[in-house]
């Protein structure tokens, strides 16, 4: 039996590339579709056999009775996608970052009452998960840690979610961030924001997708912990594996990480 799949967010480019990936799987089927926008309302995002037009509403792509949403849409919806989805018994998958600690709180909540399963994770590239557990490690071993995240400009987040779940899981820094004595921003901002005692950097520019570098520094030394996602498609190996895992992960999730071997 296929895995009946709604995506929504299904026009824009990660959307777009979720439905091709949901189409390539055998084990899977995309049976509903929706964007909010309105502008690609009735496009075909089906596999060429069956067609599977993008409705303007997510109530009439539940009515097809999904198994699993997987939103990417933006921080400004998703909260609402998901609470719906979650009523109607619908298992989510989460890539849209915005969700703040008190959203997560309330999904998760409506999650354990109406008996549904949530991943939500900021990033589904596995060479990103990996870049956060590698950053955990190495912080262990070093006082001071900054973060550099770059994204497309059409990115509607800074700093990314990525970089927040980064800073939180770096070995707490406390007040390491503060300038240090004689130090001054003459231009506010230039030492980028501080989240755990971690100084984050955001760069938006067109011809990026996402990277992040953590740097850490020491006496005599540096270590970069980089990755690159090049193309959209880099997160769609972690994206199947999580709507094929999170029938069995029951309440709210948070990180792909949970779902891996690590």
């Amino acid at each position: 039996m296929k895995i009946k799949i709604m995506v929504a967010g299904a026009a824009g480019k990660m959307g777009q590339e979720v439905c091709r990936a949901v189409n390539a799987d055998p084990g899977l089927q995309l049976i509903a579709a929706f964007d909010s926008n309105g502008l690609a309302s009735g496009m075909d995002v089906g596999d060429g056999e069956k067609a599977v037009l993008i409705a303007n509403d997510q109530a009439g792509s539940l009515a097809s009775k999904p198994q699993v949403m997987i939103d990417f849409t933006t921080p400004a919806t998703v909260k609402h996608n998901v609470m719906t989805a979650i009523k109607a018994g619908v298992h989510c998958v989460v890539g849209t970052t915005g969700l703040t600690d008190v959203d997560l709180k309330e999904l998760g909540d409506a999650a354990s009452t109406y008996k549904v399963n949530v991943l939500v994770a900021p990033n589904f590239a596995i060479g990103a998960i990996l870049m956060m557990e590698m950053a955990k490690t190495a912080s262990r071993f070093f006082e001071s840690a900054e973060i550099i995240e770059l994204h497309h400009d059409q990115k509607a987040d800074a700093p990314s979610g990525t970089a927040l779940k980064t800073a939180a899981g770096i070995v707490g820094r406390g007040d390491q961030a503060r300038l240090q004595p004689g130090e001054k921003e003459t231009v506010t901002g230039a030492r980028g924001g501080v989240v755990n005692g971690v100084h984050i950097h955001s760069v938006r520019l067109p011809g990026l997708v996402a990277h992040q570098e953590v740097i850490f520094g020491g006496i005599g030394q540096t270590l970069t912990i980089r990755h690159d996602a090049i193309d959209r498609t880099s997160f769609m190996p972690g994206v199947i594996l999580a709507v094929k895992a999170v029938i069995n992960h029951p309440g709210l999730t948070f990180g792909l990480e949970h779902y891996l071997d690590l």
